[in-house]
């Protein structure tokens, strides 16, 4: 691994770690508190909320400082309200620093994705970008699992600890091993944004905002499928969930050098198209165990190898203003997770089972790919012009 990639990978996992961990130490923070399970749940919401607000609102207040700089205090504030989460004494203050905590992830992957393609050598930008991205995997393999072993065994307050050092220990490396990068916006946060005056970006967080949201269709609902249809125990189930995040890690490093050897669009465009099959195949094949596996990993390894082409989609797309579409494309995949989730939810309540999800998942994938396909027309219809 490439030391000065190393800090990105680390914030990868730190942000991954205190995302993806509330879901599963929710019964913790419910029995602590004497709150209903769905009242915990504000806590997930409320993270999803400080991402959104926070990408854009961070990379506006320091657009004119060097990205190093803004590495180091997005993790050092990440930290500190982690920290506060932590020591939290009531419901409501749990709330607030959870949504402050939030504030720092989407600018830092935005923020981060520009730094690692700058990094990267000549047609290689794409795979540095999928080694920031590789901290999330890791996440879900390792850090989620063992910070709910602690939460259920020890204290939940605890694991929100142990991932406030992280976010230090990303500071603290990303001032030692991260080189100084050059802040290319020379001009203010409001012409920044005169980037989304053109369609490109629009389109790319389309892509992002709906087609992604097909990927949380199946994983919201992941658990139920496994126990009620193919038959796992509970378990069972943290197994299947490391599983799936090791697809999730195999996929990525695909994905980044996919997206170098073709081109981005194409690349994301072929993904997308991958997942509306593998999403199909789920529910015909959910009932045999060893298949319901293989597509656990499969699916998971699509999903994820998603991400590093469609951010450098958006980098491209967006020169001049590059940070602040990489961060705004971030807080979109936020709204991906909660449409996929809702939508998704949607059929099992009106009593079509726990394989429908994977239907509802297949037509926002489809949409996704429906983006991409305008987005060739407009490219091409660009260099007609031009040509």
């Amino acid at each position: 691994m490439n030391k000065r990639l190393l800090p990105l990978t680390i914030g990868g996992f730190s942000l991954g770690m205190t995302e993806f961990m509330m879901m599963g130490v929710l019964p913790d923070v419910s029995k602590s508190l004497d709150i209903s399970i769905p009242t915990a749940g504000h806590l997930i919401s409320a993270y999803a909320l400080g991402v959104v607000i926070g990408a854009p609102l961070m990379v506006g207040l320091f657009s004119k400082l060097p990205p190093k700089k803004v590495l180091i205090g997005l993790m050092v504030m990440f930290g500190l309200f982690n920290a506060l989460f932590a020591l939290s004494p009531s419901y409501e203050f749990l709330l607030i620093t959870r949504v402050m905590a939030g504030l720092p992830h989407g600018a830092f992957f935005g923020i981060g994705a520009v730094v690692a393609s700058q990094l990267a050598e000549p047609g290689k930008e794409a795979r540095a970008v999928s080694m920031m991205f590789a901290g999330l995997t890791i996440a879900n393999i390792i850090g989620v699992p063992i910070g709910t072993y602690i939460g259920h065994n020890f204290s939940w307050r605890l694991s929100f600890f142990i991932v406030a050092a992280f976010g230090l220990i990303t500071a603290a490396t990303t001032k030692l091993w991260l080189p100084a990068i050059k802040n290319k916006n020379e001009g203010s946060f409001k012409d920044s944004l005169a980037v989304f005056k053109n369609v490109d970006p629009w389109l790319i967080i389309g892509i992002s905002a709906i087609g992604t949201g097909g990927m949380f269709a199946w994983i919201s609902y992941i658990a139920p499928l496994m126990t009620e249809v193919s038959g796992f125990s509970n378990n069972n189930i943290t197994v299947i969930m490391i599983i799936a995040g090791v697809g999730m890690a195999v996929g990525n490093f695909i994905g980044g050098r996919l997206a170098d050897k073709f081109s981005p669009l194409i690349t994301t465009t072929v993904l997308l198209s991958a997942m509306v099959l593998s999403l199909f195949i789920i529910p015909a094949v959910s009932q045999y165990q060893p298949a319901a596996i293989a597509m656990t990993f499969i699916t998971g390894a699509i999903a994820f190898a998603v991400i590093a082409p469609m951010q450098m989609l958006m980098i491209s797309a967006a020169k001049g203003s590059e940070m602040i579409a990489s961060a705004v494309l971030q807080a979109t995949a936020n709204f991906g997770n909660a449409i996929g989730a809702f939508l998704g939810g949607l059929p099992i309540a009106m009593g079509y089972g726990y394989t429908s999800p994977q239907y509802v998942g297949a037509g926002l994938a489809a949409v996704g790919i429906g983006f991409c396909m305008l987005l060739m027309l407009k490219q091409r219809g660009t260099v007609l012009v031009k040509g």
